[in-house]
This record gives C-alpha cells, structure tokens and sequence, in this order.
C-alpha cells in the first residue's frame, strides 16, 4: 500500500470507530508496523488532521473533522456495488430504487478512472429469491423508526392465530425471502420480531412513544445480547 493511501486509510478506520483505536489495532488492519503508524500519525497531526491520544491508550478523530465525502478506492466503490446488487434483488421496492439511484450518483461523481468498478465490478449477489409480500407499508415504517411513532398491526402467528399488538419499532431486517420488524410490544410488555408477511393489517399511528429511537435501539439490543438469537412472535 502506497504510503498516502495508507494515510487515507487510518482516517477512514478512525472516523468510522466509535471508541480509541490502539497503534497495535491500526498496525494490524495496515499489516504495518506500530512504529509506522506512530510516525503516520504524527504525520497527520503535523498536517492539522484534528486526531487525540497517544501511543498506548489509542487515537480518536474529532467528529467535527471532514473530508471530500467521494475519496474512494476501489475496494470501497466494490463494497458500494455488491451493497447496490444485494438490496436490489432484496429491499423493498422504495430501498432498492434508492440504492440504484446511489450508485448512479457516485458513478457521476467519481473520476473516470474508477468508473469501470461500478461498470465492471469484480463482484457479484446471486439473484434473490421470491420475497414475501409484505403485510404494512415498509418506506413508511422507516420513516416512523425514524420519528419515534407507534403502529397499531394485527398479526396472524404460525398457528394462524390472530391478535392485535401496538408496537415501538424499532429496526427492519432484511433475510433472504421475508423481512422481520423488531419492535417493542404493548402486549407483551417486551421486545418481539413480527414477520412482515404475517401482517395482515396495519395502522400508522401519530402518537409517540416517548423513547428516542437511538435509546430504544440500545435496549433492544442488550435484549438480543440477553437472549442469543431471535425470538420471532
């Protein structure tokens, strides 16, 4: 790896971290030596990148600090398109336009050089498999994850037993063939995973419900942690 490149690279590992990344951490993803990255951050503070810490306790980058957001290498513009392929086949309709319209973008945006990696990429998704139809309007879902807002369903179980739940979503996963909606449960007064395609009715309701949607994530996943797998309703 050129020596630029690999300070580009210990930007991106840093920006994308949450918590201080160790020289022995940043040497190990490289495949350079500690001494190395000692000198390549010094040299990053010498050129005013905004980077805290030290040799020991780890490097954190100011979340304030930006970089020309379409610097991309060809393994990330690579990531993009498999990223681009896999929620084509798979997410729902108003997601997988999104994701061509993405890629679009970045082909505009990138210099010519790069373009046939998005043209020709080296990788490839497997065509989808039939997914089942979903119960509740998705795009909207997100849009209520997103505001904090409770959706009223009724839901028909594996044994076709039907029951009415008010729900705090939480996060839509996308499997194979079927989408799960984690929520918070009234019913149950705990966290469940609905399959969208048992949904047979759902009403999008404005009332709130009170729990950021960050905070409610973070409960829901100690939940997951607590419980090692998934428990689908």
């Amino acid at each position: 790896m050129r020596r630029a490149d690999r300070l580009f690279q210990i930007i991106q590992i840093l920006r994308r971290s949450t918590r201080p990344v160790t020289a022995s951490g940043l040497a190990g993803e490289l495949e350079v030596s500690k001494r190395s990255v000692y000198r390549d951050i010094a040299d990053l503070m010498g050129q005013r990148v905004p980077i805290r810490g030290e040799a020991g306790l780890g490097y954190v980058l100011d979340r304030a600090f930006d970089m020309p957001p379409l610097m991309l290498t060809p393994d990330e513009i690579e990531a993009a398109v498999l990223g681009e392929q896999w929620v084509a086949e798979r997410g729902d309709p108003v997601l997988a336009g999104a994701a061509r319209d993405l890629i679009a973008k970045i082909a505009t945006a990138v210099p010519e050089r790069l373009r046939p990696f998005i043209a020709e990429p080296s990788i490839g998704a497997p065509p989808g498999k039939a997914v089942a139809p979903d119960g509740l309007d998705i795009a909207r879902t997100r849009a209520w994850i997103r505001s904090g807002r409770k959706i009223r369903i009724r839901y028909r179980n594996r044994e076709a037993q039907e029951s009415e739940r008010i729900l705090w979503p939480v996060i839509i996963g996308y499997a194979e063939t079927v989408r799960l909606l984690a929520a918070w449960c009234e019913l149950r007064r705990d966290f469940r995973h609905f399959r969208t395609d048992r949904i047979t009715a759902a009403e999008f309701l404005d009332e709130t419900h009170g729990a950021r949607p960050g905070e409610l994530r973070t409960r829901w996943k100690r939940h997951m942690e607590k419980e090692r797998g998934l428990r689908i309703s």
